[in-house]
């Protein structure tokens, strides 16, 4: 018997950094996603196959059921797969009594950075019933709002409160979202990269930026017109980069863009939101930068 699972995809639309020290932050979830299917078989292995989003076939490997294998770290990704089971079996040490075979299919590119990580996670934890959170903690990190948007149906707000996740859905449907488009900046970040580079940084004044931020949050959440909210993107660019000390994007790249740029996420990578119609689109175009995705189409 076959056993579907399905996550979506995720947008941190604010609280980029600060969301791991308790920021109120909004988060989207993304109509495409991940889905797993999970087979038991009659040969005592795990069979893993993973396919992309052009249905192409990315990794086709076994693992033994002890998981006692060690791979090479130079191929990370092999390496990555068998951390994550031996970590599924920590947490549930009956779930590989039998052989299994894992089908994974991606919905987007994997350098989008919209979550092929975090949607394998929640997806599998779904399968071996276990607390998704405690097995992102155990292998990738962060502060857990992609595992948040991976179950959501809808906007969220996040926020961890003594390290504990909150979630609530929110009606973020701005009258505006056809003047909002993504852009994407045509490299992945690595997020566990940018978590670490910003604890580096050693932020003054956190508690402050972090109610800074949260209002912000609240205020993306209730505005009524693009002006307002335009306002608020460059409000939030400008303390973040104050705190980690770094450039926002458009003064790195985009200084002559007549509308407001937001980064979503680690900074330097990934999509990044902006604010425009057509003729904005076509001046990222003339940049190079040819994946351009409506909010309407990427937002669930």
């Amino acid at each position: 018997m076959t056993k579907p699972f399905y996550s979506h995809g995720k947008l941190l639309i604010t609280g980029e950094y600060v969301v791991l020290n308790g920021a109120l932050s909004l988060a989207i979830p993304t109509k495409k996603g991940q889905s797993l299917e999970v087979v038991e078989i009659d040969q005592p292995v795990i069979q893993w196959q993973s396919f992309l989003q052009d249905k192409s076939l990315w990794i086709d490997t076994e693992f033994d059921l002890t998981l006692n294998a060690i791979f090479d770290e130079k191929n990370a990704v092999l390496a990555r797969i068998l951390q994550i089971l031996q970590e599924v079996k920590k947490l549930n040490p009956g779930v590989f009594k039998k052989g299994i075979r894992f089908k994974n299919e991606l919905e987007f590119a994997r350098s989008w950075g919209l979550g092929s990580s975090s949607t394998l996670i929640y997806n599998i934890a779904q399968w071996a019933q276990i607390d998704p959170y405690k097995l992102l903690a155990s292998t990738f990190g962060g502060s857990g709002y992609d595992i948040a948007c991976a179950a959501a149906h809808s906007p969220i707000t996040y926020q961890l409160a003594q390290e504990k996740p909150i979630t609530q859905a929110v009606d973020f449907n701005p009258s505006f979202k056809e003047e909002l488009f993504f852009v994407h900046l045509n490299k992945k970040q690595n997020s566990r990269d940018s978590i670490q580079h910003y604890r580096n940084s050693k932020p003054k004044y956190l508690n402050t930026t972090i109610n800074e931020i949260s209002s912000i949050t609240a205020g993306c959440i209730q505005c009524k017109n693009i002006e307002d909210f335009e306002k608020l993107m460059q409000e939030h660019e400008h303390i973040i980069s104050t705190i980690i000390k770094t450039p926002t994007i458009k003064e790195q790249i985009f200084s002559d863009y007549p509308r407001s740029i937001k980064s979503l996420g680690g900074w330097g990578g990934d999509f990044i939101l902006a604010v425009g119609g057509a003729k904005e689109k076509e001046y990222f175009k003339d940049k190079g930068f040819s994946t351009i995705v409506s909010y309407t189409k990427l937002a669930l």
